[in-house]
């Protein structure tokens, strides 16, 4: 376990799908207060059936990680070799972060970058230099923003799905 503080993170695993849906759901319910209904939608990914299956697929083709504040359950993403299906991947290895979200509780405690900050460690680690992510590019911008203030530069941005959902690739280098 690395401990930043009172931020630790650990090792994620299948048990913990109740919890990294808890957070997704955390973060939809923050979302629709925002009336920012876009990125996620206005359900809770608990709910959906195939935002239940994306989670277990993740977390079981992947590595989650999950940020705990004094023990609790704080933030979550699961790191990756490839992005999904709607991406093609890099001309070269790379680590993928998916489903970065955080318990909006926790809001300001620095779960989440130090989860991206983990996930670069973990990408250095393994020998790999080139970390992306993809993200929800609508709205204010503010979440494109807070990746490149993590470090992560633009690299391309997409259109997914039947209502072209504007998304956003970013990378950073850790070697």
């Amino acid at each position: 376990m690395e401990s930043n503080g009172k931020i630790s993170i650990r090792a994620g695993g299948p048990d913990d799908i109740p919890v990294i849906l808890g957070m997704l759901d955390s973060a939809v319910a923050w979302l629709v207060a925002q009336g920012r209904t876009r990125q996620w939608g206005t359900e809770p990914w608990s709910a959906n059936p195939r935002a239940v299956a994306l989670v277990e697929r993740l977390v079981t083709s992947g590595t989650p990680w999950i940020a705990e504040v004094d023990g609790t359950p704080a933030a979550t993403l699961t790191l990756s070799d490839a992005p999904g299906s709607y991406l093609e991947p890099a001309d070269e290895p790379e680590r993928y972060i998916h489903l970065l979200a955080s318990d909006r509780r926790f809001k300001g405690h620095g779960a989440g970058a130090a989860l991206l900050a983990h996930a670069a460690a973990e990408t250095r680690r393994a020998g790999v230099s080139l970390l992306r992510v993809d993200c929800y590019a609508g709205d204010d911008g503010k979440l494109v923003a807070y990746y490149e203030r993590n470090g992560f530069i633009r690299t391309e941005s997409f259109l997914h799905g039947e209502d072209e959902w504007p998304g956003q690739v970013l990378a950073r280098r850790v070697l």
